[in-house]
């Protein structure tokens, strides 16, 4: 690393902040340096140093922590070098003569339906399932590539209505051109037609079409 690496730190107070937020926020902050510095994120669980420690390395940055009290970290990722491109992107700008078939493979974009049937992600504690499904719906939002379709039935239902954890992150994939579907018979049956709040209203033919139409269908 080079000696004008302190020239530039920006510095996140993620204290409060459930995962994934510590680590989305590092990476903005590391795509916004112009060239070598550092970001020091404040976190308040050891969970969240692990992920952004995990998150550094991996983007062959360093990556420091200081324990500052009982329920106070402070993780430092530097880089020498500015994160503006990726290196799947830096790859995907070579000049290769590409195989037999490549070409056909690259022009049919992927399409990645995610199948929500549940208000909780995973089983066992209702409670946790519940905040893990509004992170997962939230990381959604963050990802580069944005699923086509959000398919939303039985228990999942829920989400898509008035009232749910999950209801603005929800908007914000529609505003990006997502297709976010619940299924009406999922609606009547659990009486909240009148409350939905985000995408249409679909049924199980169209549930069918996505699903096997999809290139990669995701059920968190």
């Amino acid at each position: 690393m080079g000696d004008d690496m302190a020239d530039t730190v920006l510095t996140i107070d993620a204290r409060g902040e459930a995962c994934p937020i510590p680590v989305v926020r590092t990476l903005k902050a590391l795509a916004a340096l112009a060239g070598p510095g550092s970001v020091e994120t404040l976190v308040d669980n050891e969970i969240a140093v692990q992920n952004l420690t995990r998150m550094g390395e991996g983007k062959g940055c360093a990556v420091a922590s200081e324990r500052l009290g009982e329920k106070e970290w402070r993780v430092t990722v530097t880089t020498d070098v500015a994160l503006g491109v990726s290196d799947a992107e830096a790859e995907s700008a070579t000049c290769e003569v590409p195989a037999p078939g490549a070409a056909a493979a690259a022009a049919a974009p992927r399409r990645v339906v995610v199948a929500i049937t549940s208000e909780c992600m995973g089983t066992g504690d209702d409670v946790l399932g519940r905040k893990l499904m509004g992170s997962f719906v939230y990381s959604l939002t963050q990802l580069d590539e944005l699923p086509a379709t959000v398919l939303l039935y039985n228990g999942g239902a829920h989400l898509s209505c008035e009232g749910s954890a999950a209801l603005e992150d929800l908007r914000g994939l529609a505003a990006s051109g997502v297709e976010v579907l619940t299924c009406g018979t999922c609606l009547d049956h659990y009486g909240i037609a009148d409350t939905l709040a985000v995408g249409e209203v679909t049924n199980m033919y169209v549930i069918a079409q996505r699903l096997t139409g999809a290139s990669l269908v995701v059920r968190p």
